[in-house]
């Protein structure tokens, strides 16, 4: 990397998910105390989720003053350095009240409203995934060892045999939408995977885990890092066609499974009740 301001960045975002993941694994009460509900009751926000946002920009805040910030929990600033943090301190709020491992610290530096950092720390699986942008994806720790590996989605195989990871809204009317499509599309493909994590499904297609996701309904900081990660191992990602990925639909794939699966969603109309 030869940019000393991206590998001040990257090494920021590290350091302080790793201190949030941390945090959070050892830190999590056994009577998980909640804070505040969002949209319904399923929708939970934890003691502990705003505790790992309040330690992250408060981290970044002390070495880098100048810059703005996005947080899940609140953290909202513009920034005069033109360089923004994106930050949903626990992506997988659900999974982590249950105690399911599936959970993670999603840390994207934005420049000039584009994206060039992105971490994600998933303490559960001891993984850490990171890409800068135009500089390749990488991960350590857990199945990719202590000196890590490069990235890479999986070749890309016909829909019909392509394993894909999709996310439900809080909202109850949205998740019966979503069901409906997902009753199609289960016998396009060789099966579904719901995991819980925005953050984690998008790594999982950098790493050849999956080969597809969608979503609906995500909000910047569930995807930012994830995103570019995804890019960085050759996956194309995007949202609607020929829209970037946002909140009407998110959809990551190896080439070659991107495009049917997008054009399917599509027509099945995803991104709407």
């Amino acid at each position: 990397m030869t940019d000393p301001l991206l590998s001040e960045l990257l090494d920021l975002a590290l350091d302080v998910a790793h201190r949030a993941g941390a945090l959070l694994r050892d830190g999590r009460p056994a009577d998980l105390g909640v804070a505040a509900t969002k949209s319904s009751p399923v929708d939970v926000v934890t003691e502990m989720d705003i505790a790992a946002e309040k330690l992250i920009t408060g981290f970044l805040s002390e070495r880098r003053p100048q810059d703005g910030f996005l947080g899940e929990e609140g953290a909202s600033s513009e920034g005069s350095s033109g360089i923004r943090w994106v930050i949903d301190p626990l992506d997988g709020t659900v999974n982590y009240l249950y105690g399911l491992p599936t959970w993670a610290v999603s840390i994207a530096a934005e420049r000039d409203g584009e994206r060039v950092v992105g971490v994600v720390e998933a303490p559960m699986r001891r993984e850490t995934y990171h890409a800068v942008l135009g500089g390749g994806a990488y991960a350590k720790g857990g199945a990719f060892g202590d000196d890590g590996a490069a990235l890479r989605c999986r070749p890309a195989p016909p829909l019909d045999q392509a394993l894909v990871s999709t996310g439900f809204n809080y909202v109850a009317d949205v998740r019966a939408h979503q069901a409906d499509v997902v009753r199609v599309l289960v016998p396009r493909l060789r099966d579904i995977r719901r995991g819980g994590s925005a953050a984690i499904d998008l790594c999982d297609v950098a790493a050849g885990r999956l080969d597809g996701y969608y979503e609906r309904g995500l909000h910047p900081w569930d995807l930012a890092a994830g995103d570019l990660i995804a890019r960085e191992a050759g996956a194309l990602t995007g949202g609607r066609p020929g829209t970037p990925a946002d909140g009407d639909l998110t959809v990551a794939a190896s080439p070659g499974v991107y495009e049917p699966l997008s054009s399917l969603l599509e027509e099945l109309g995803a991104w709407h009740d």
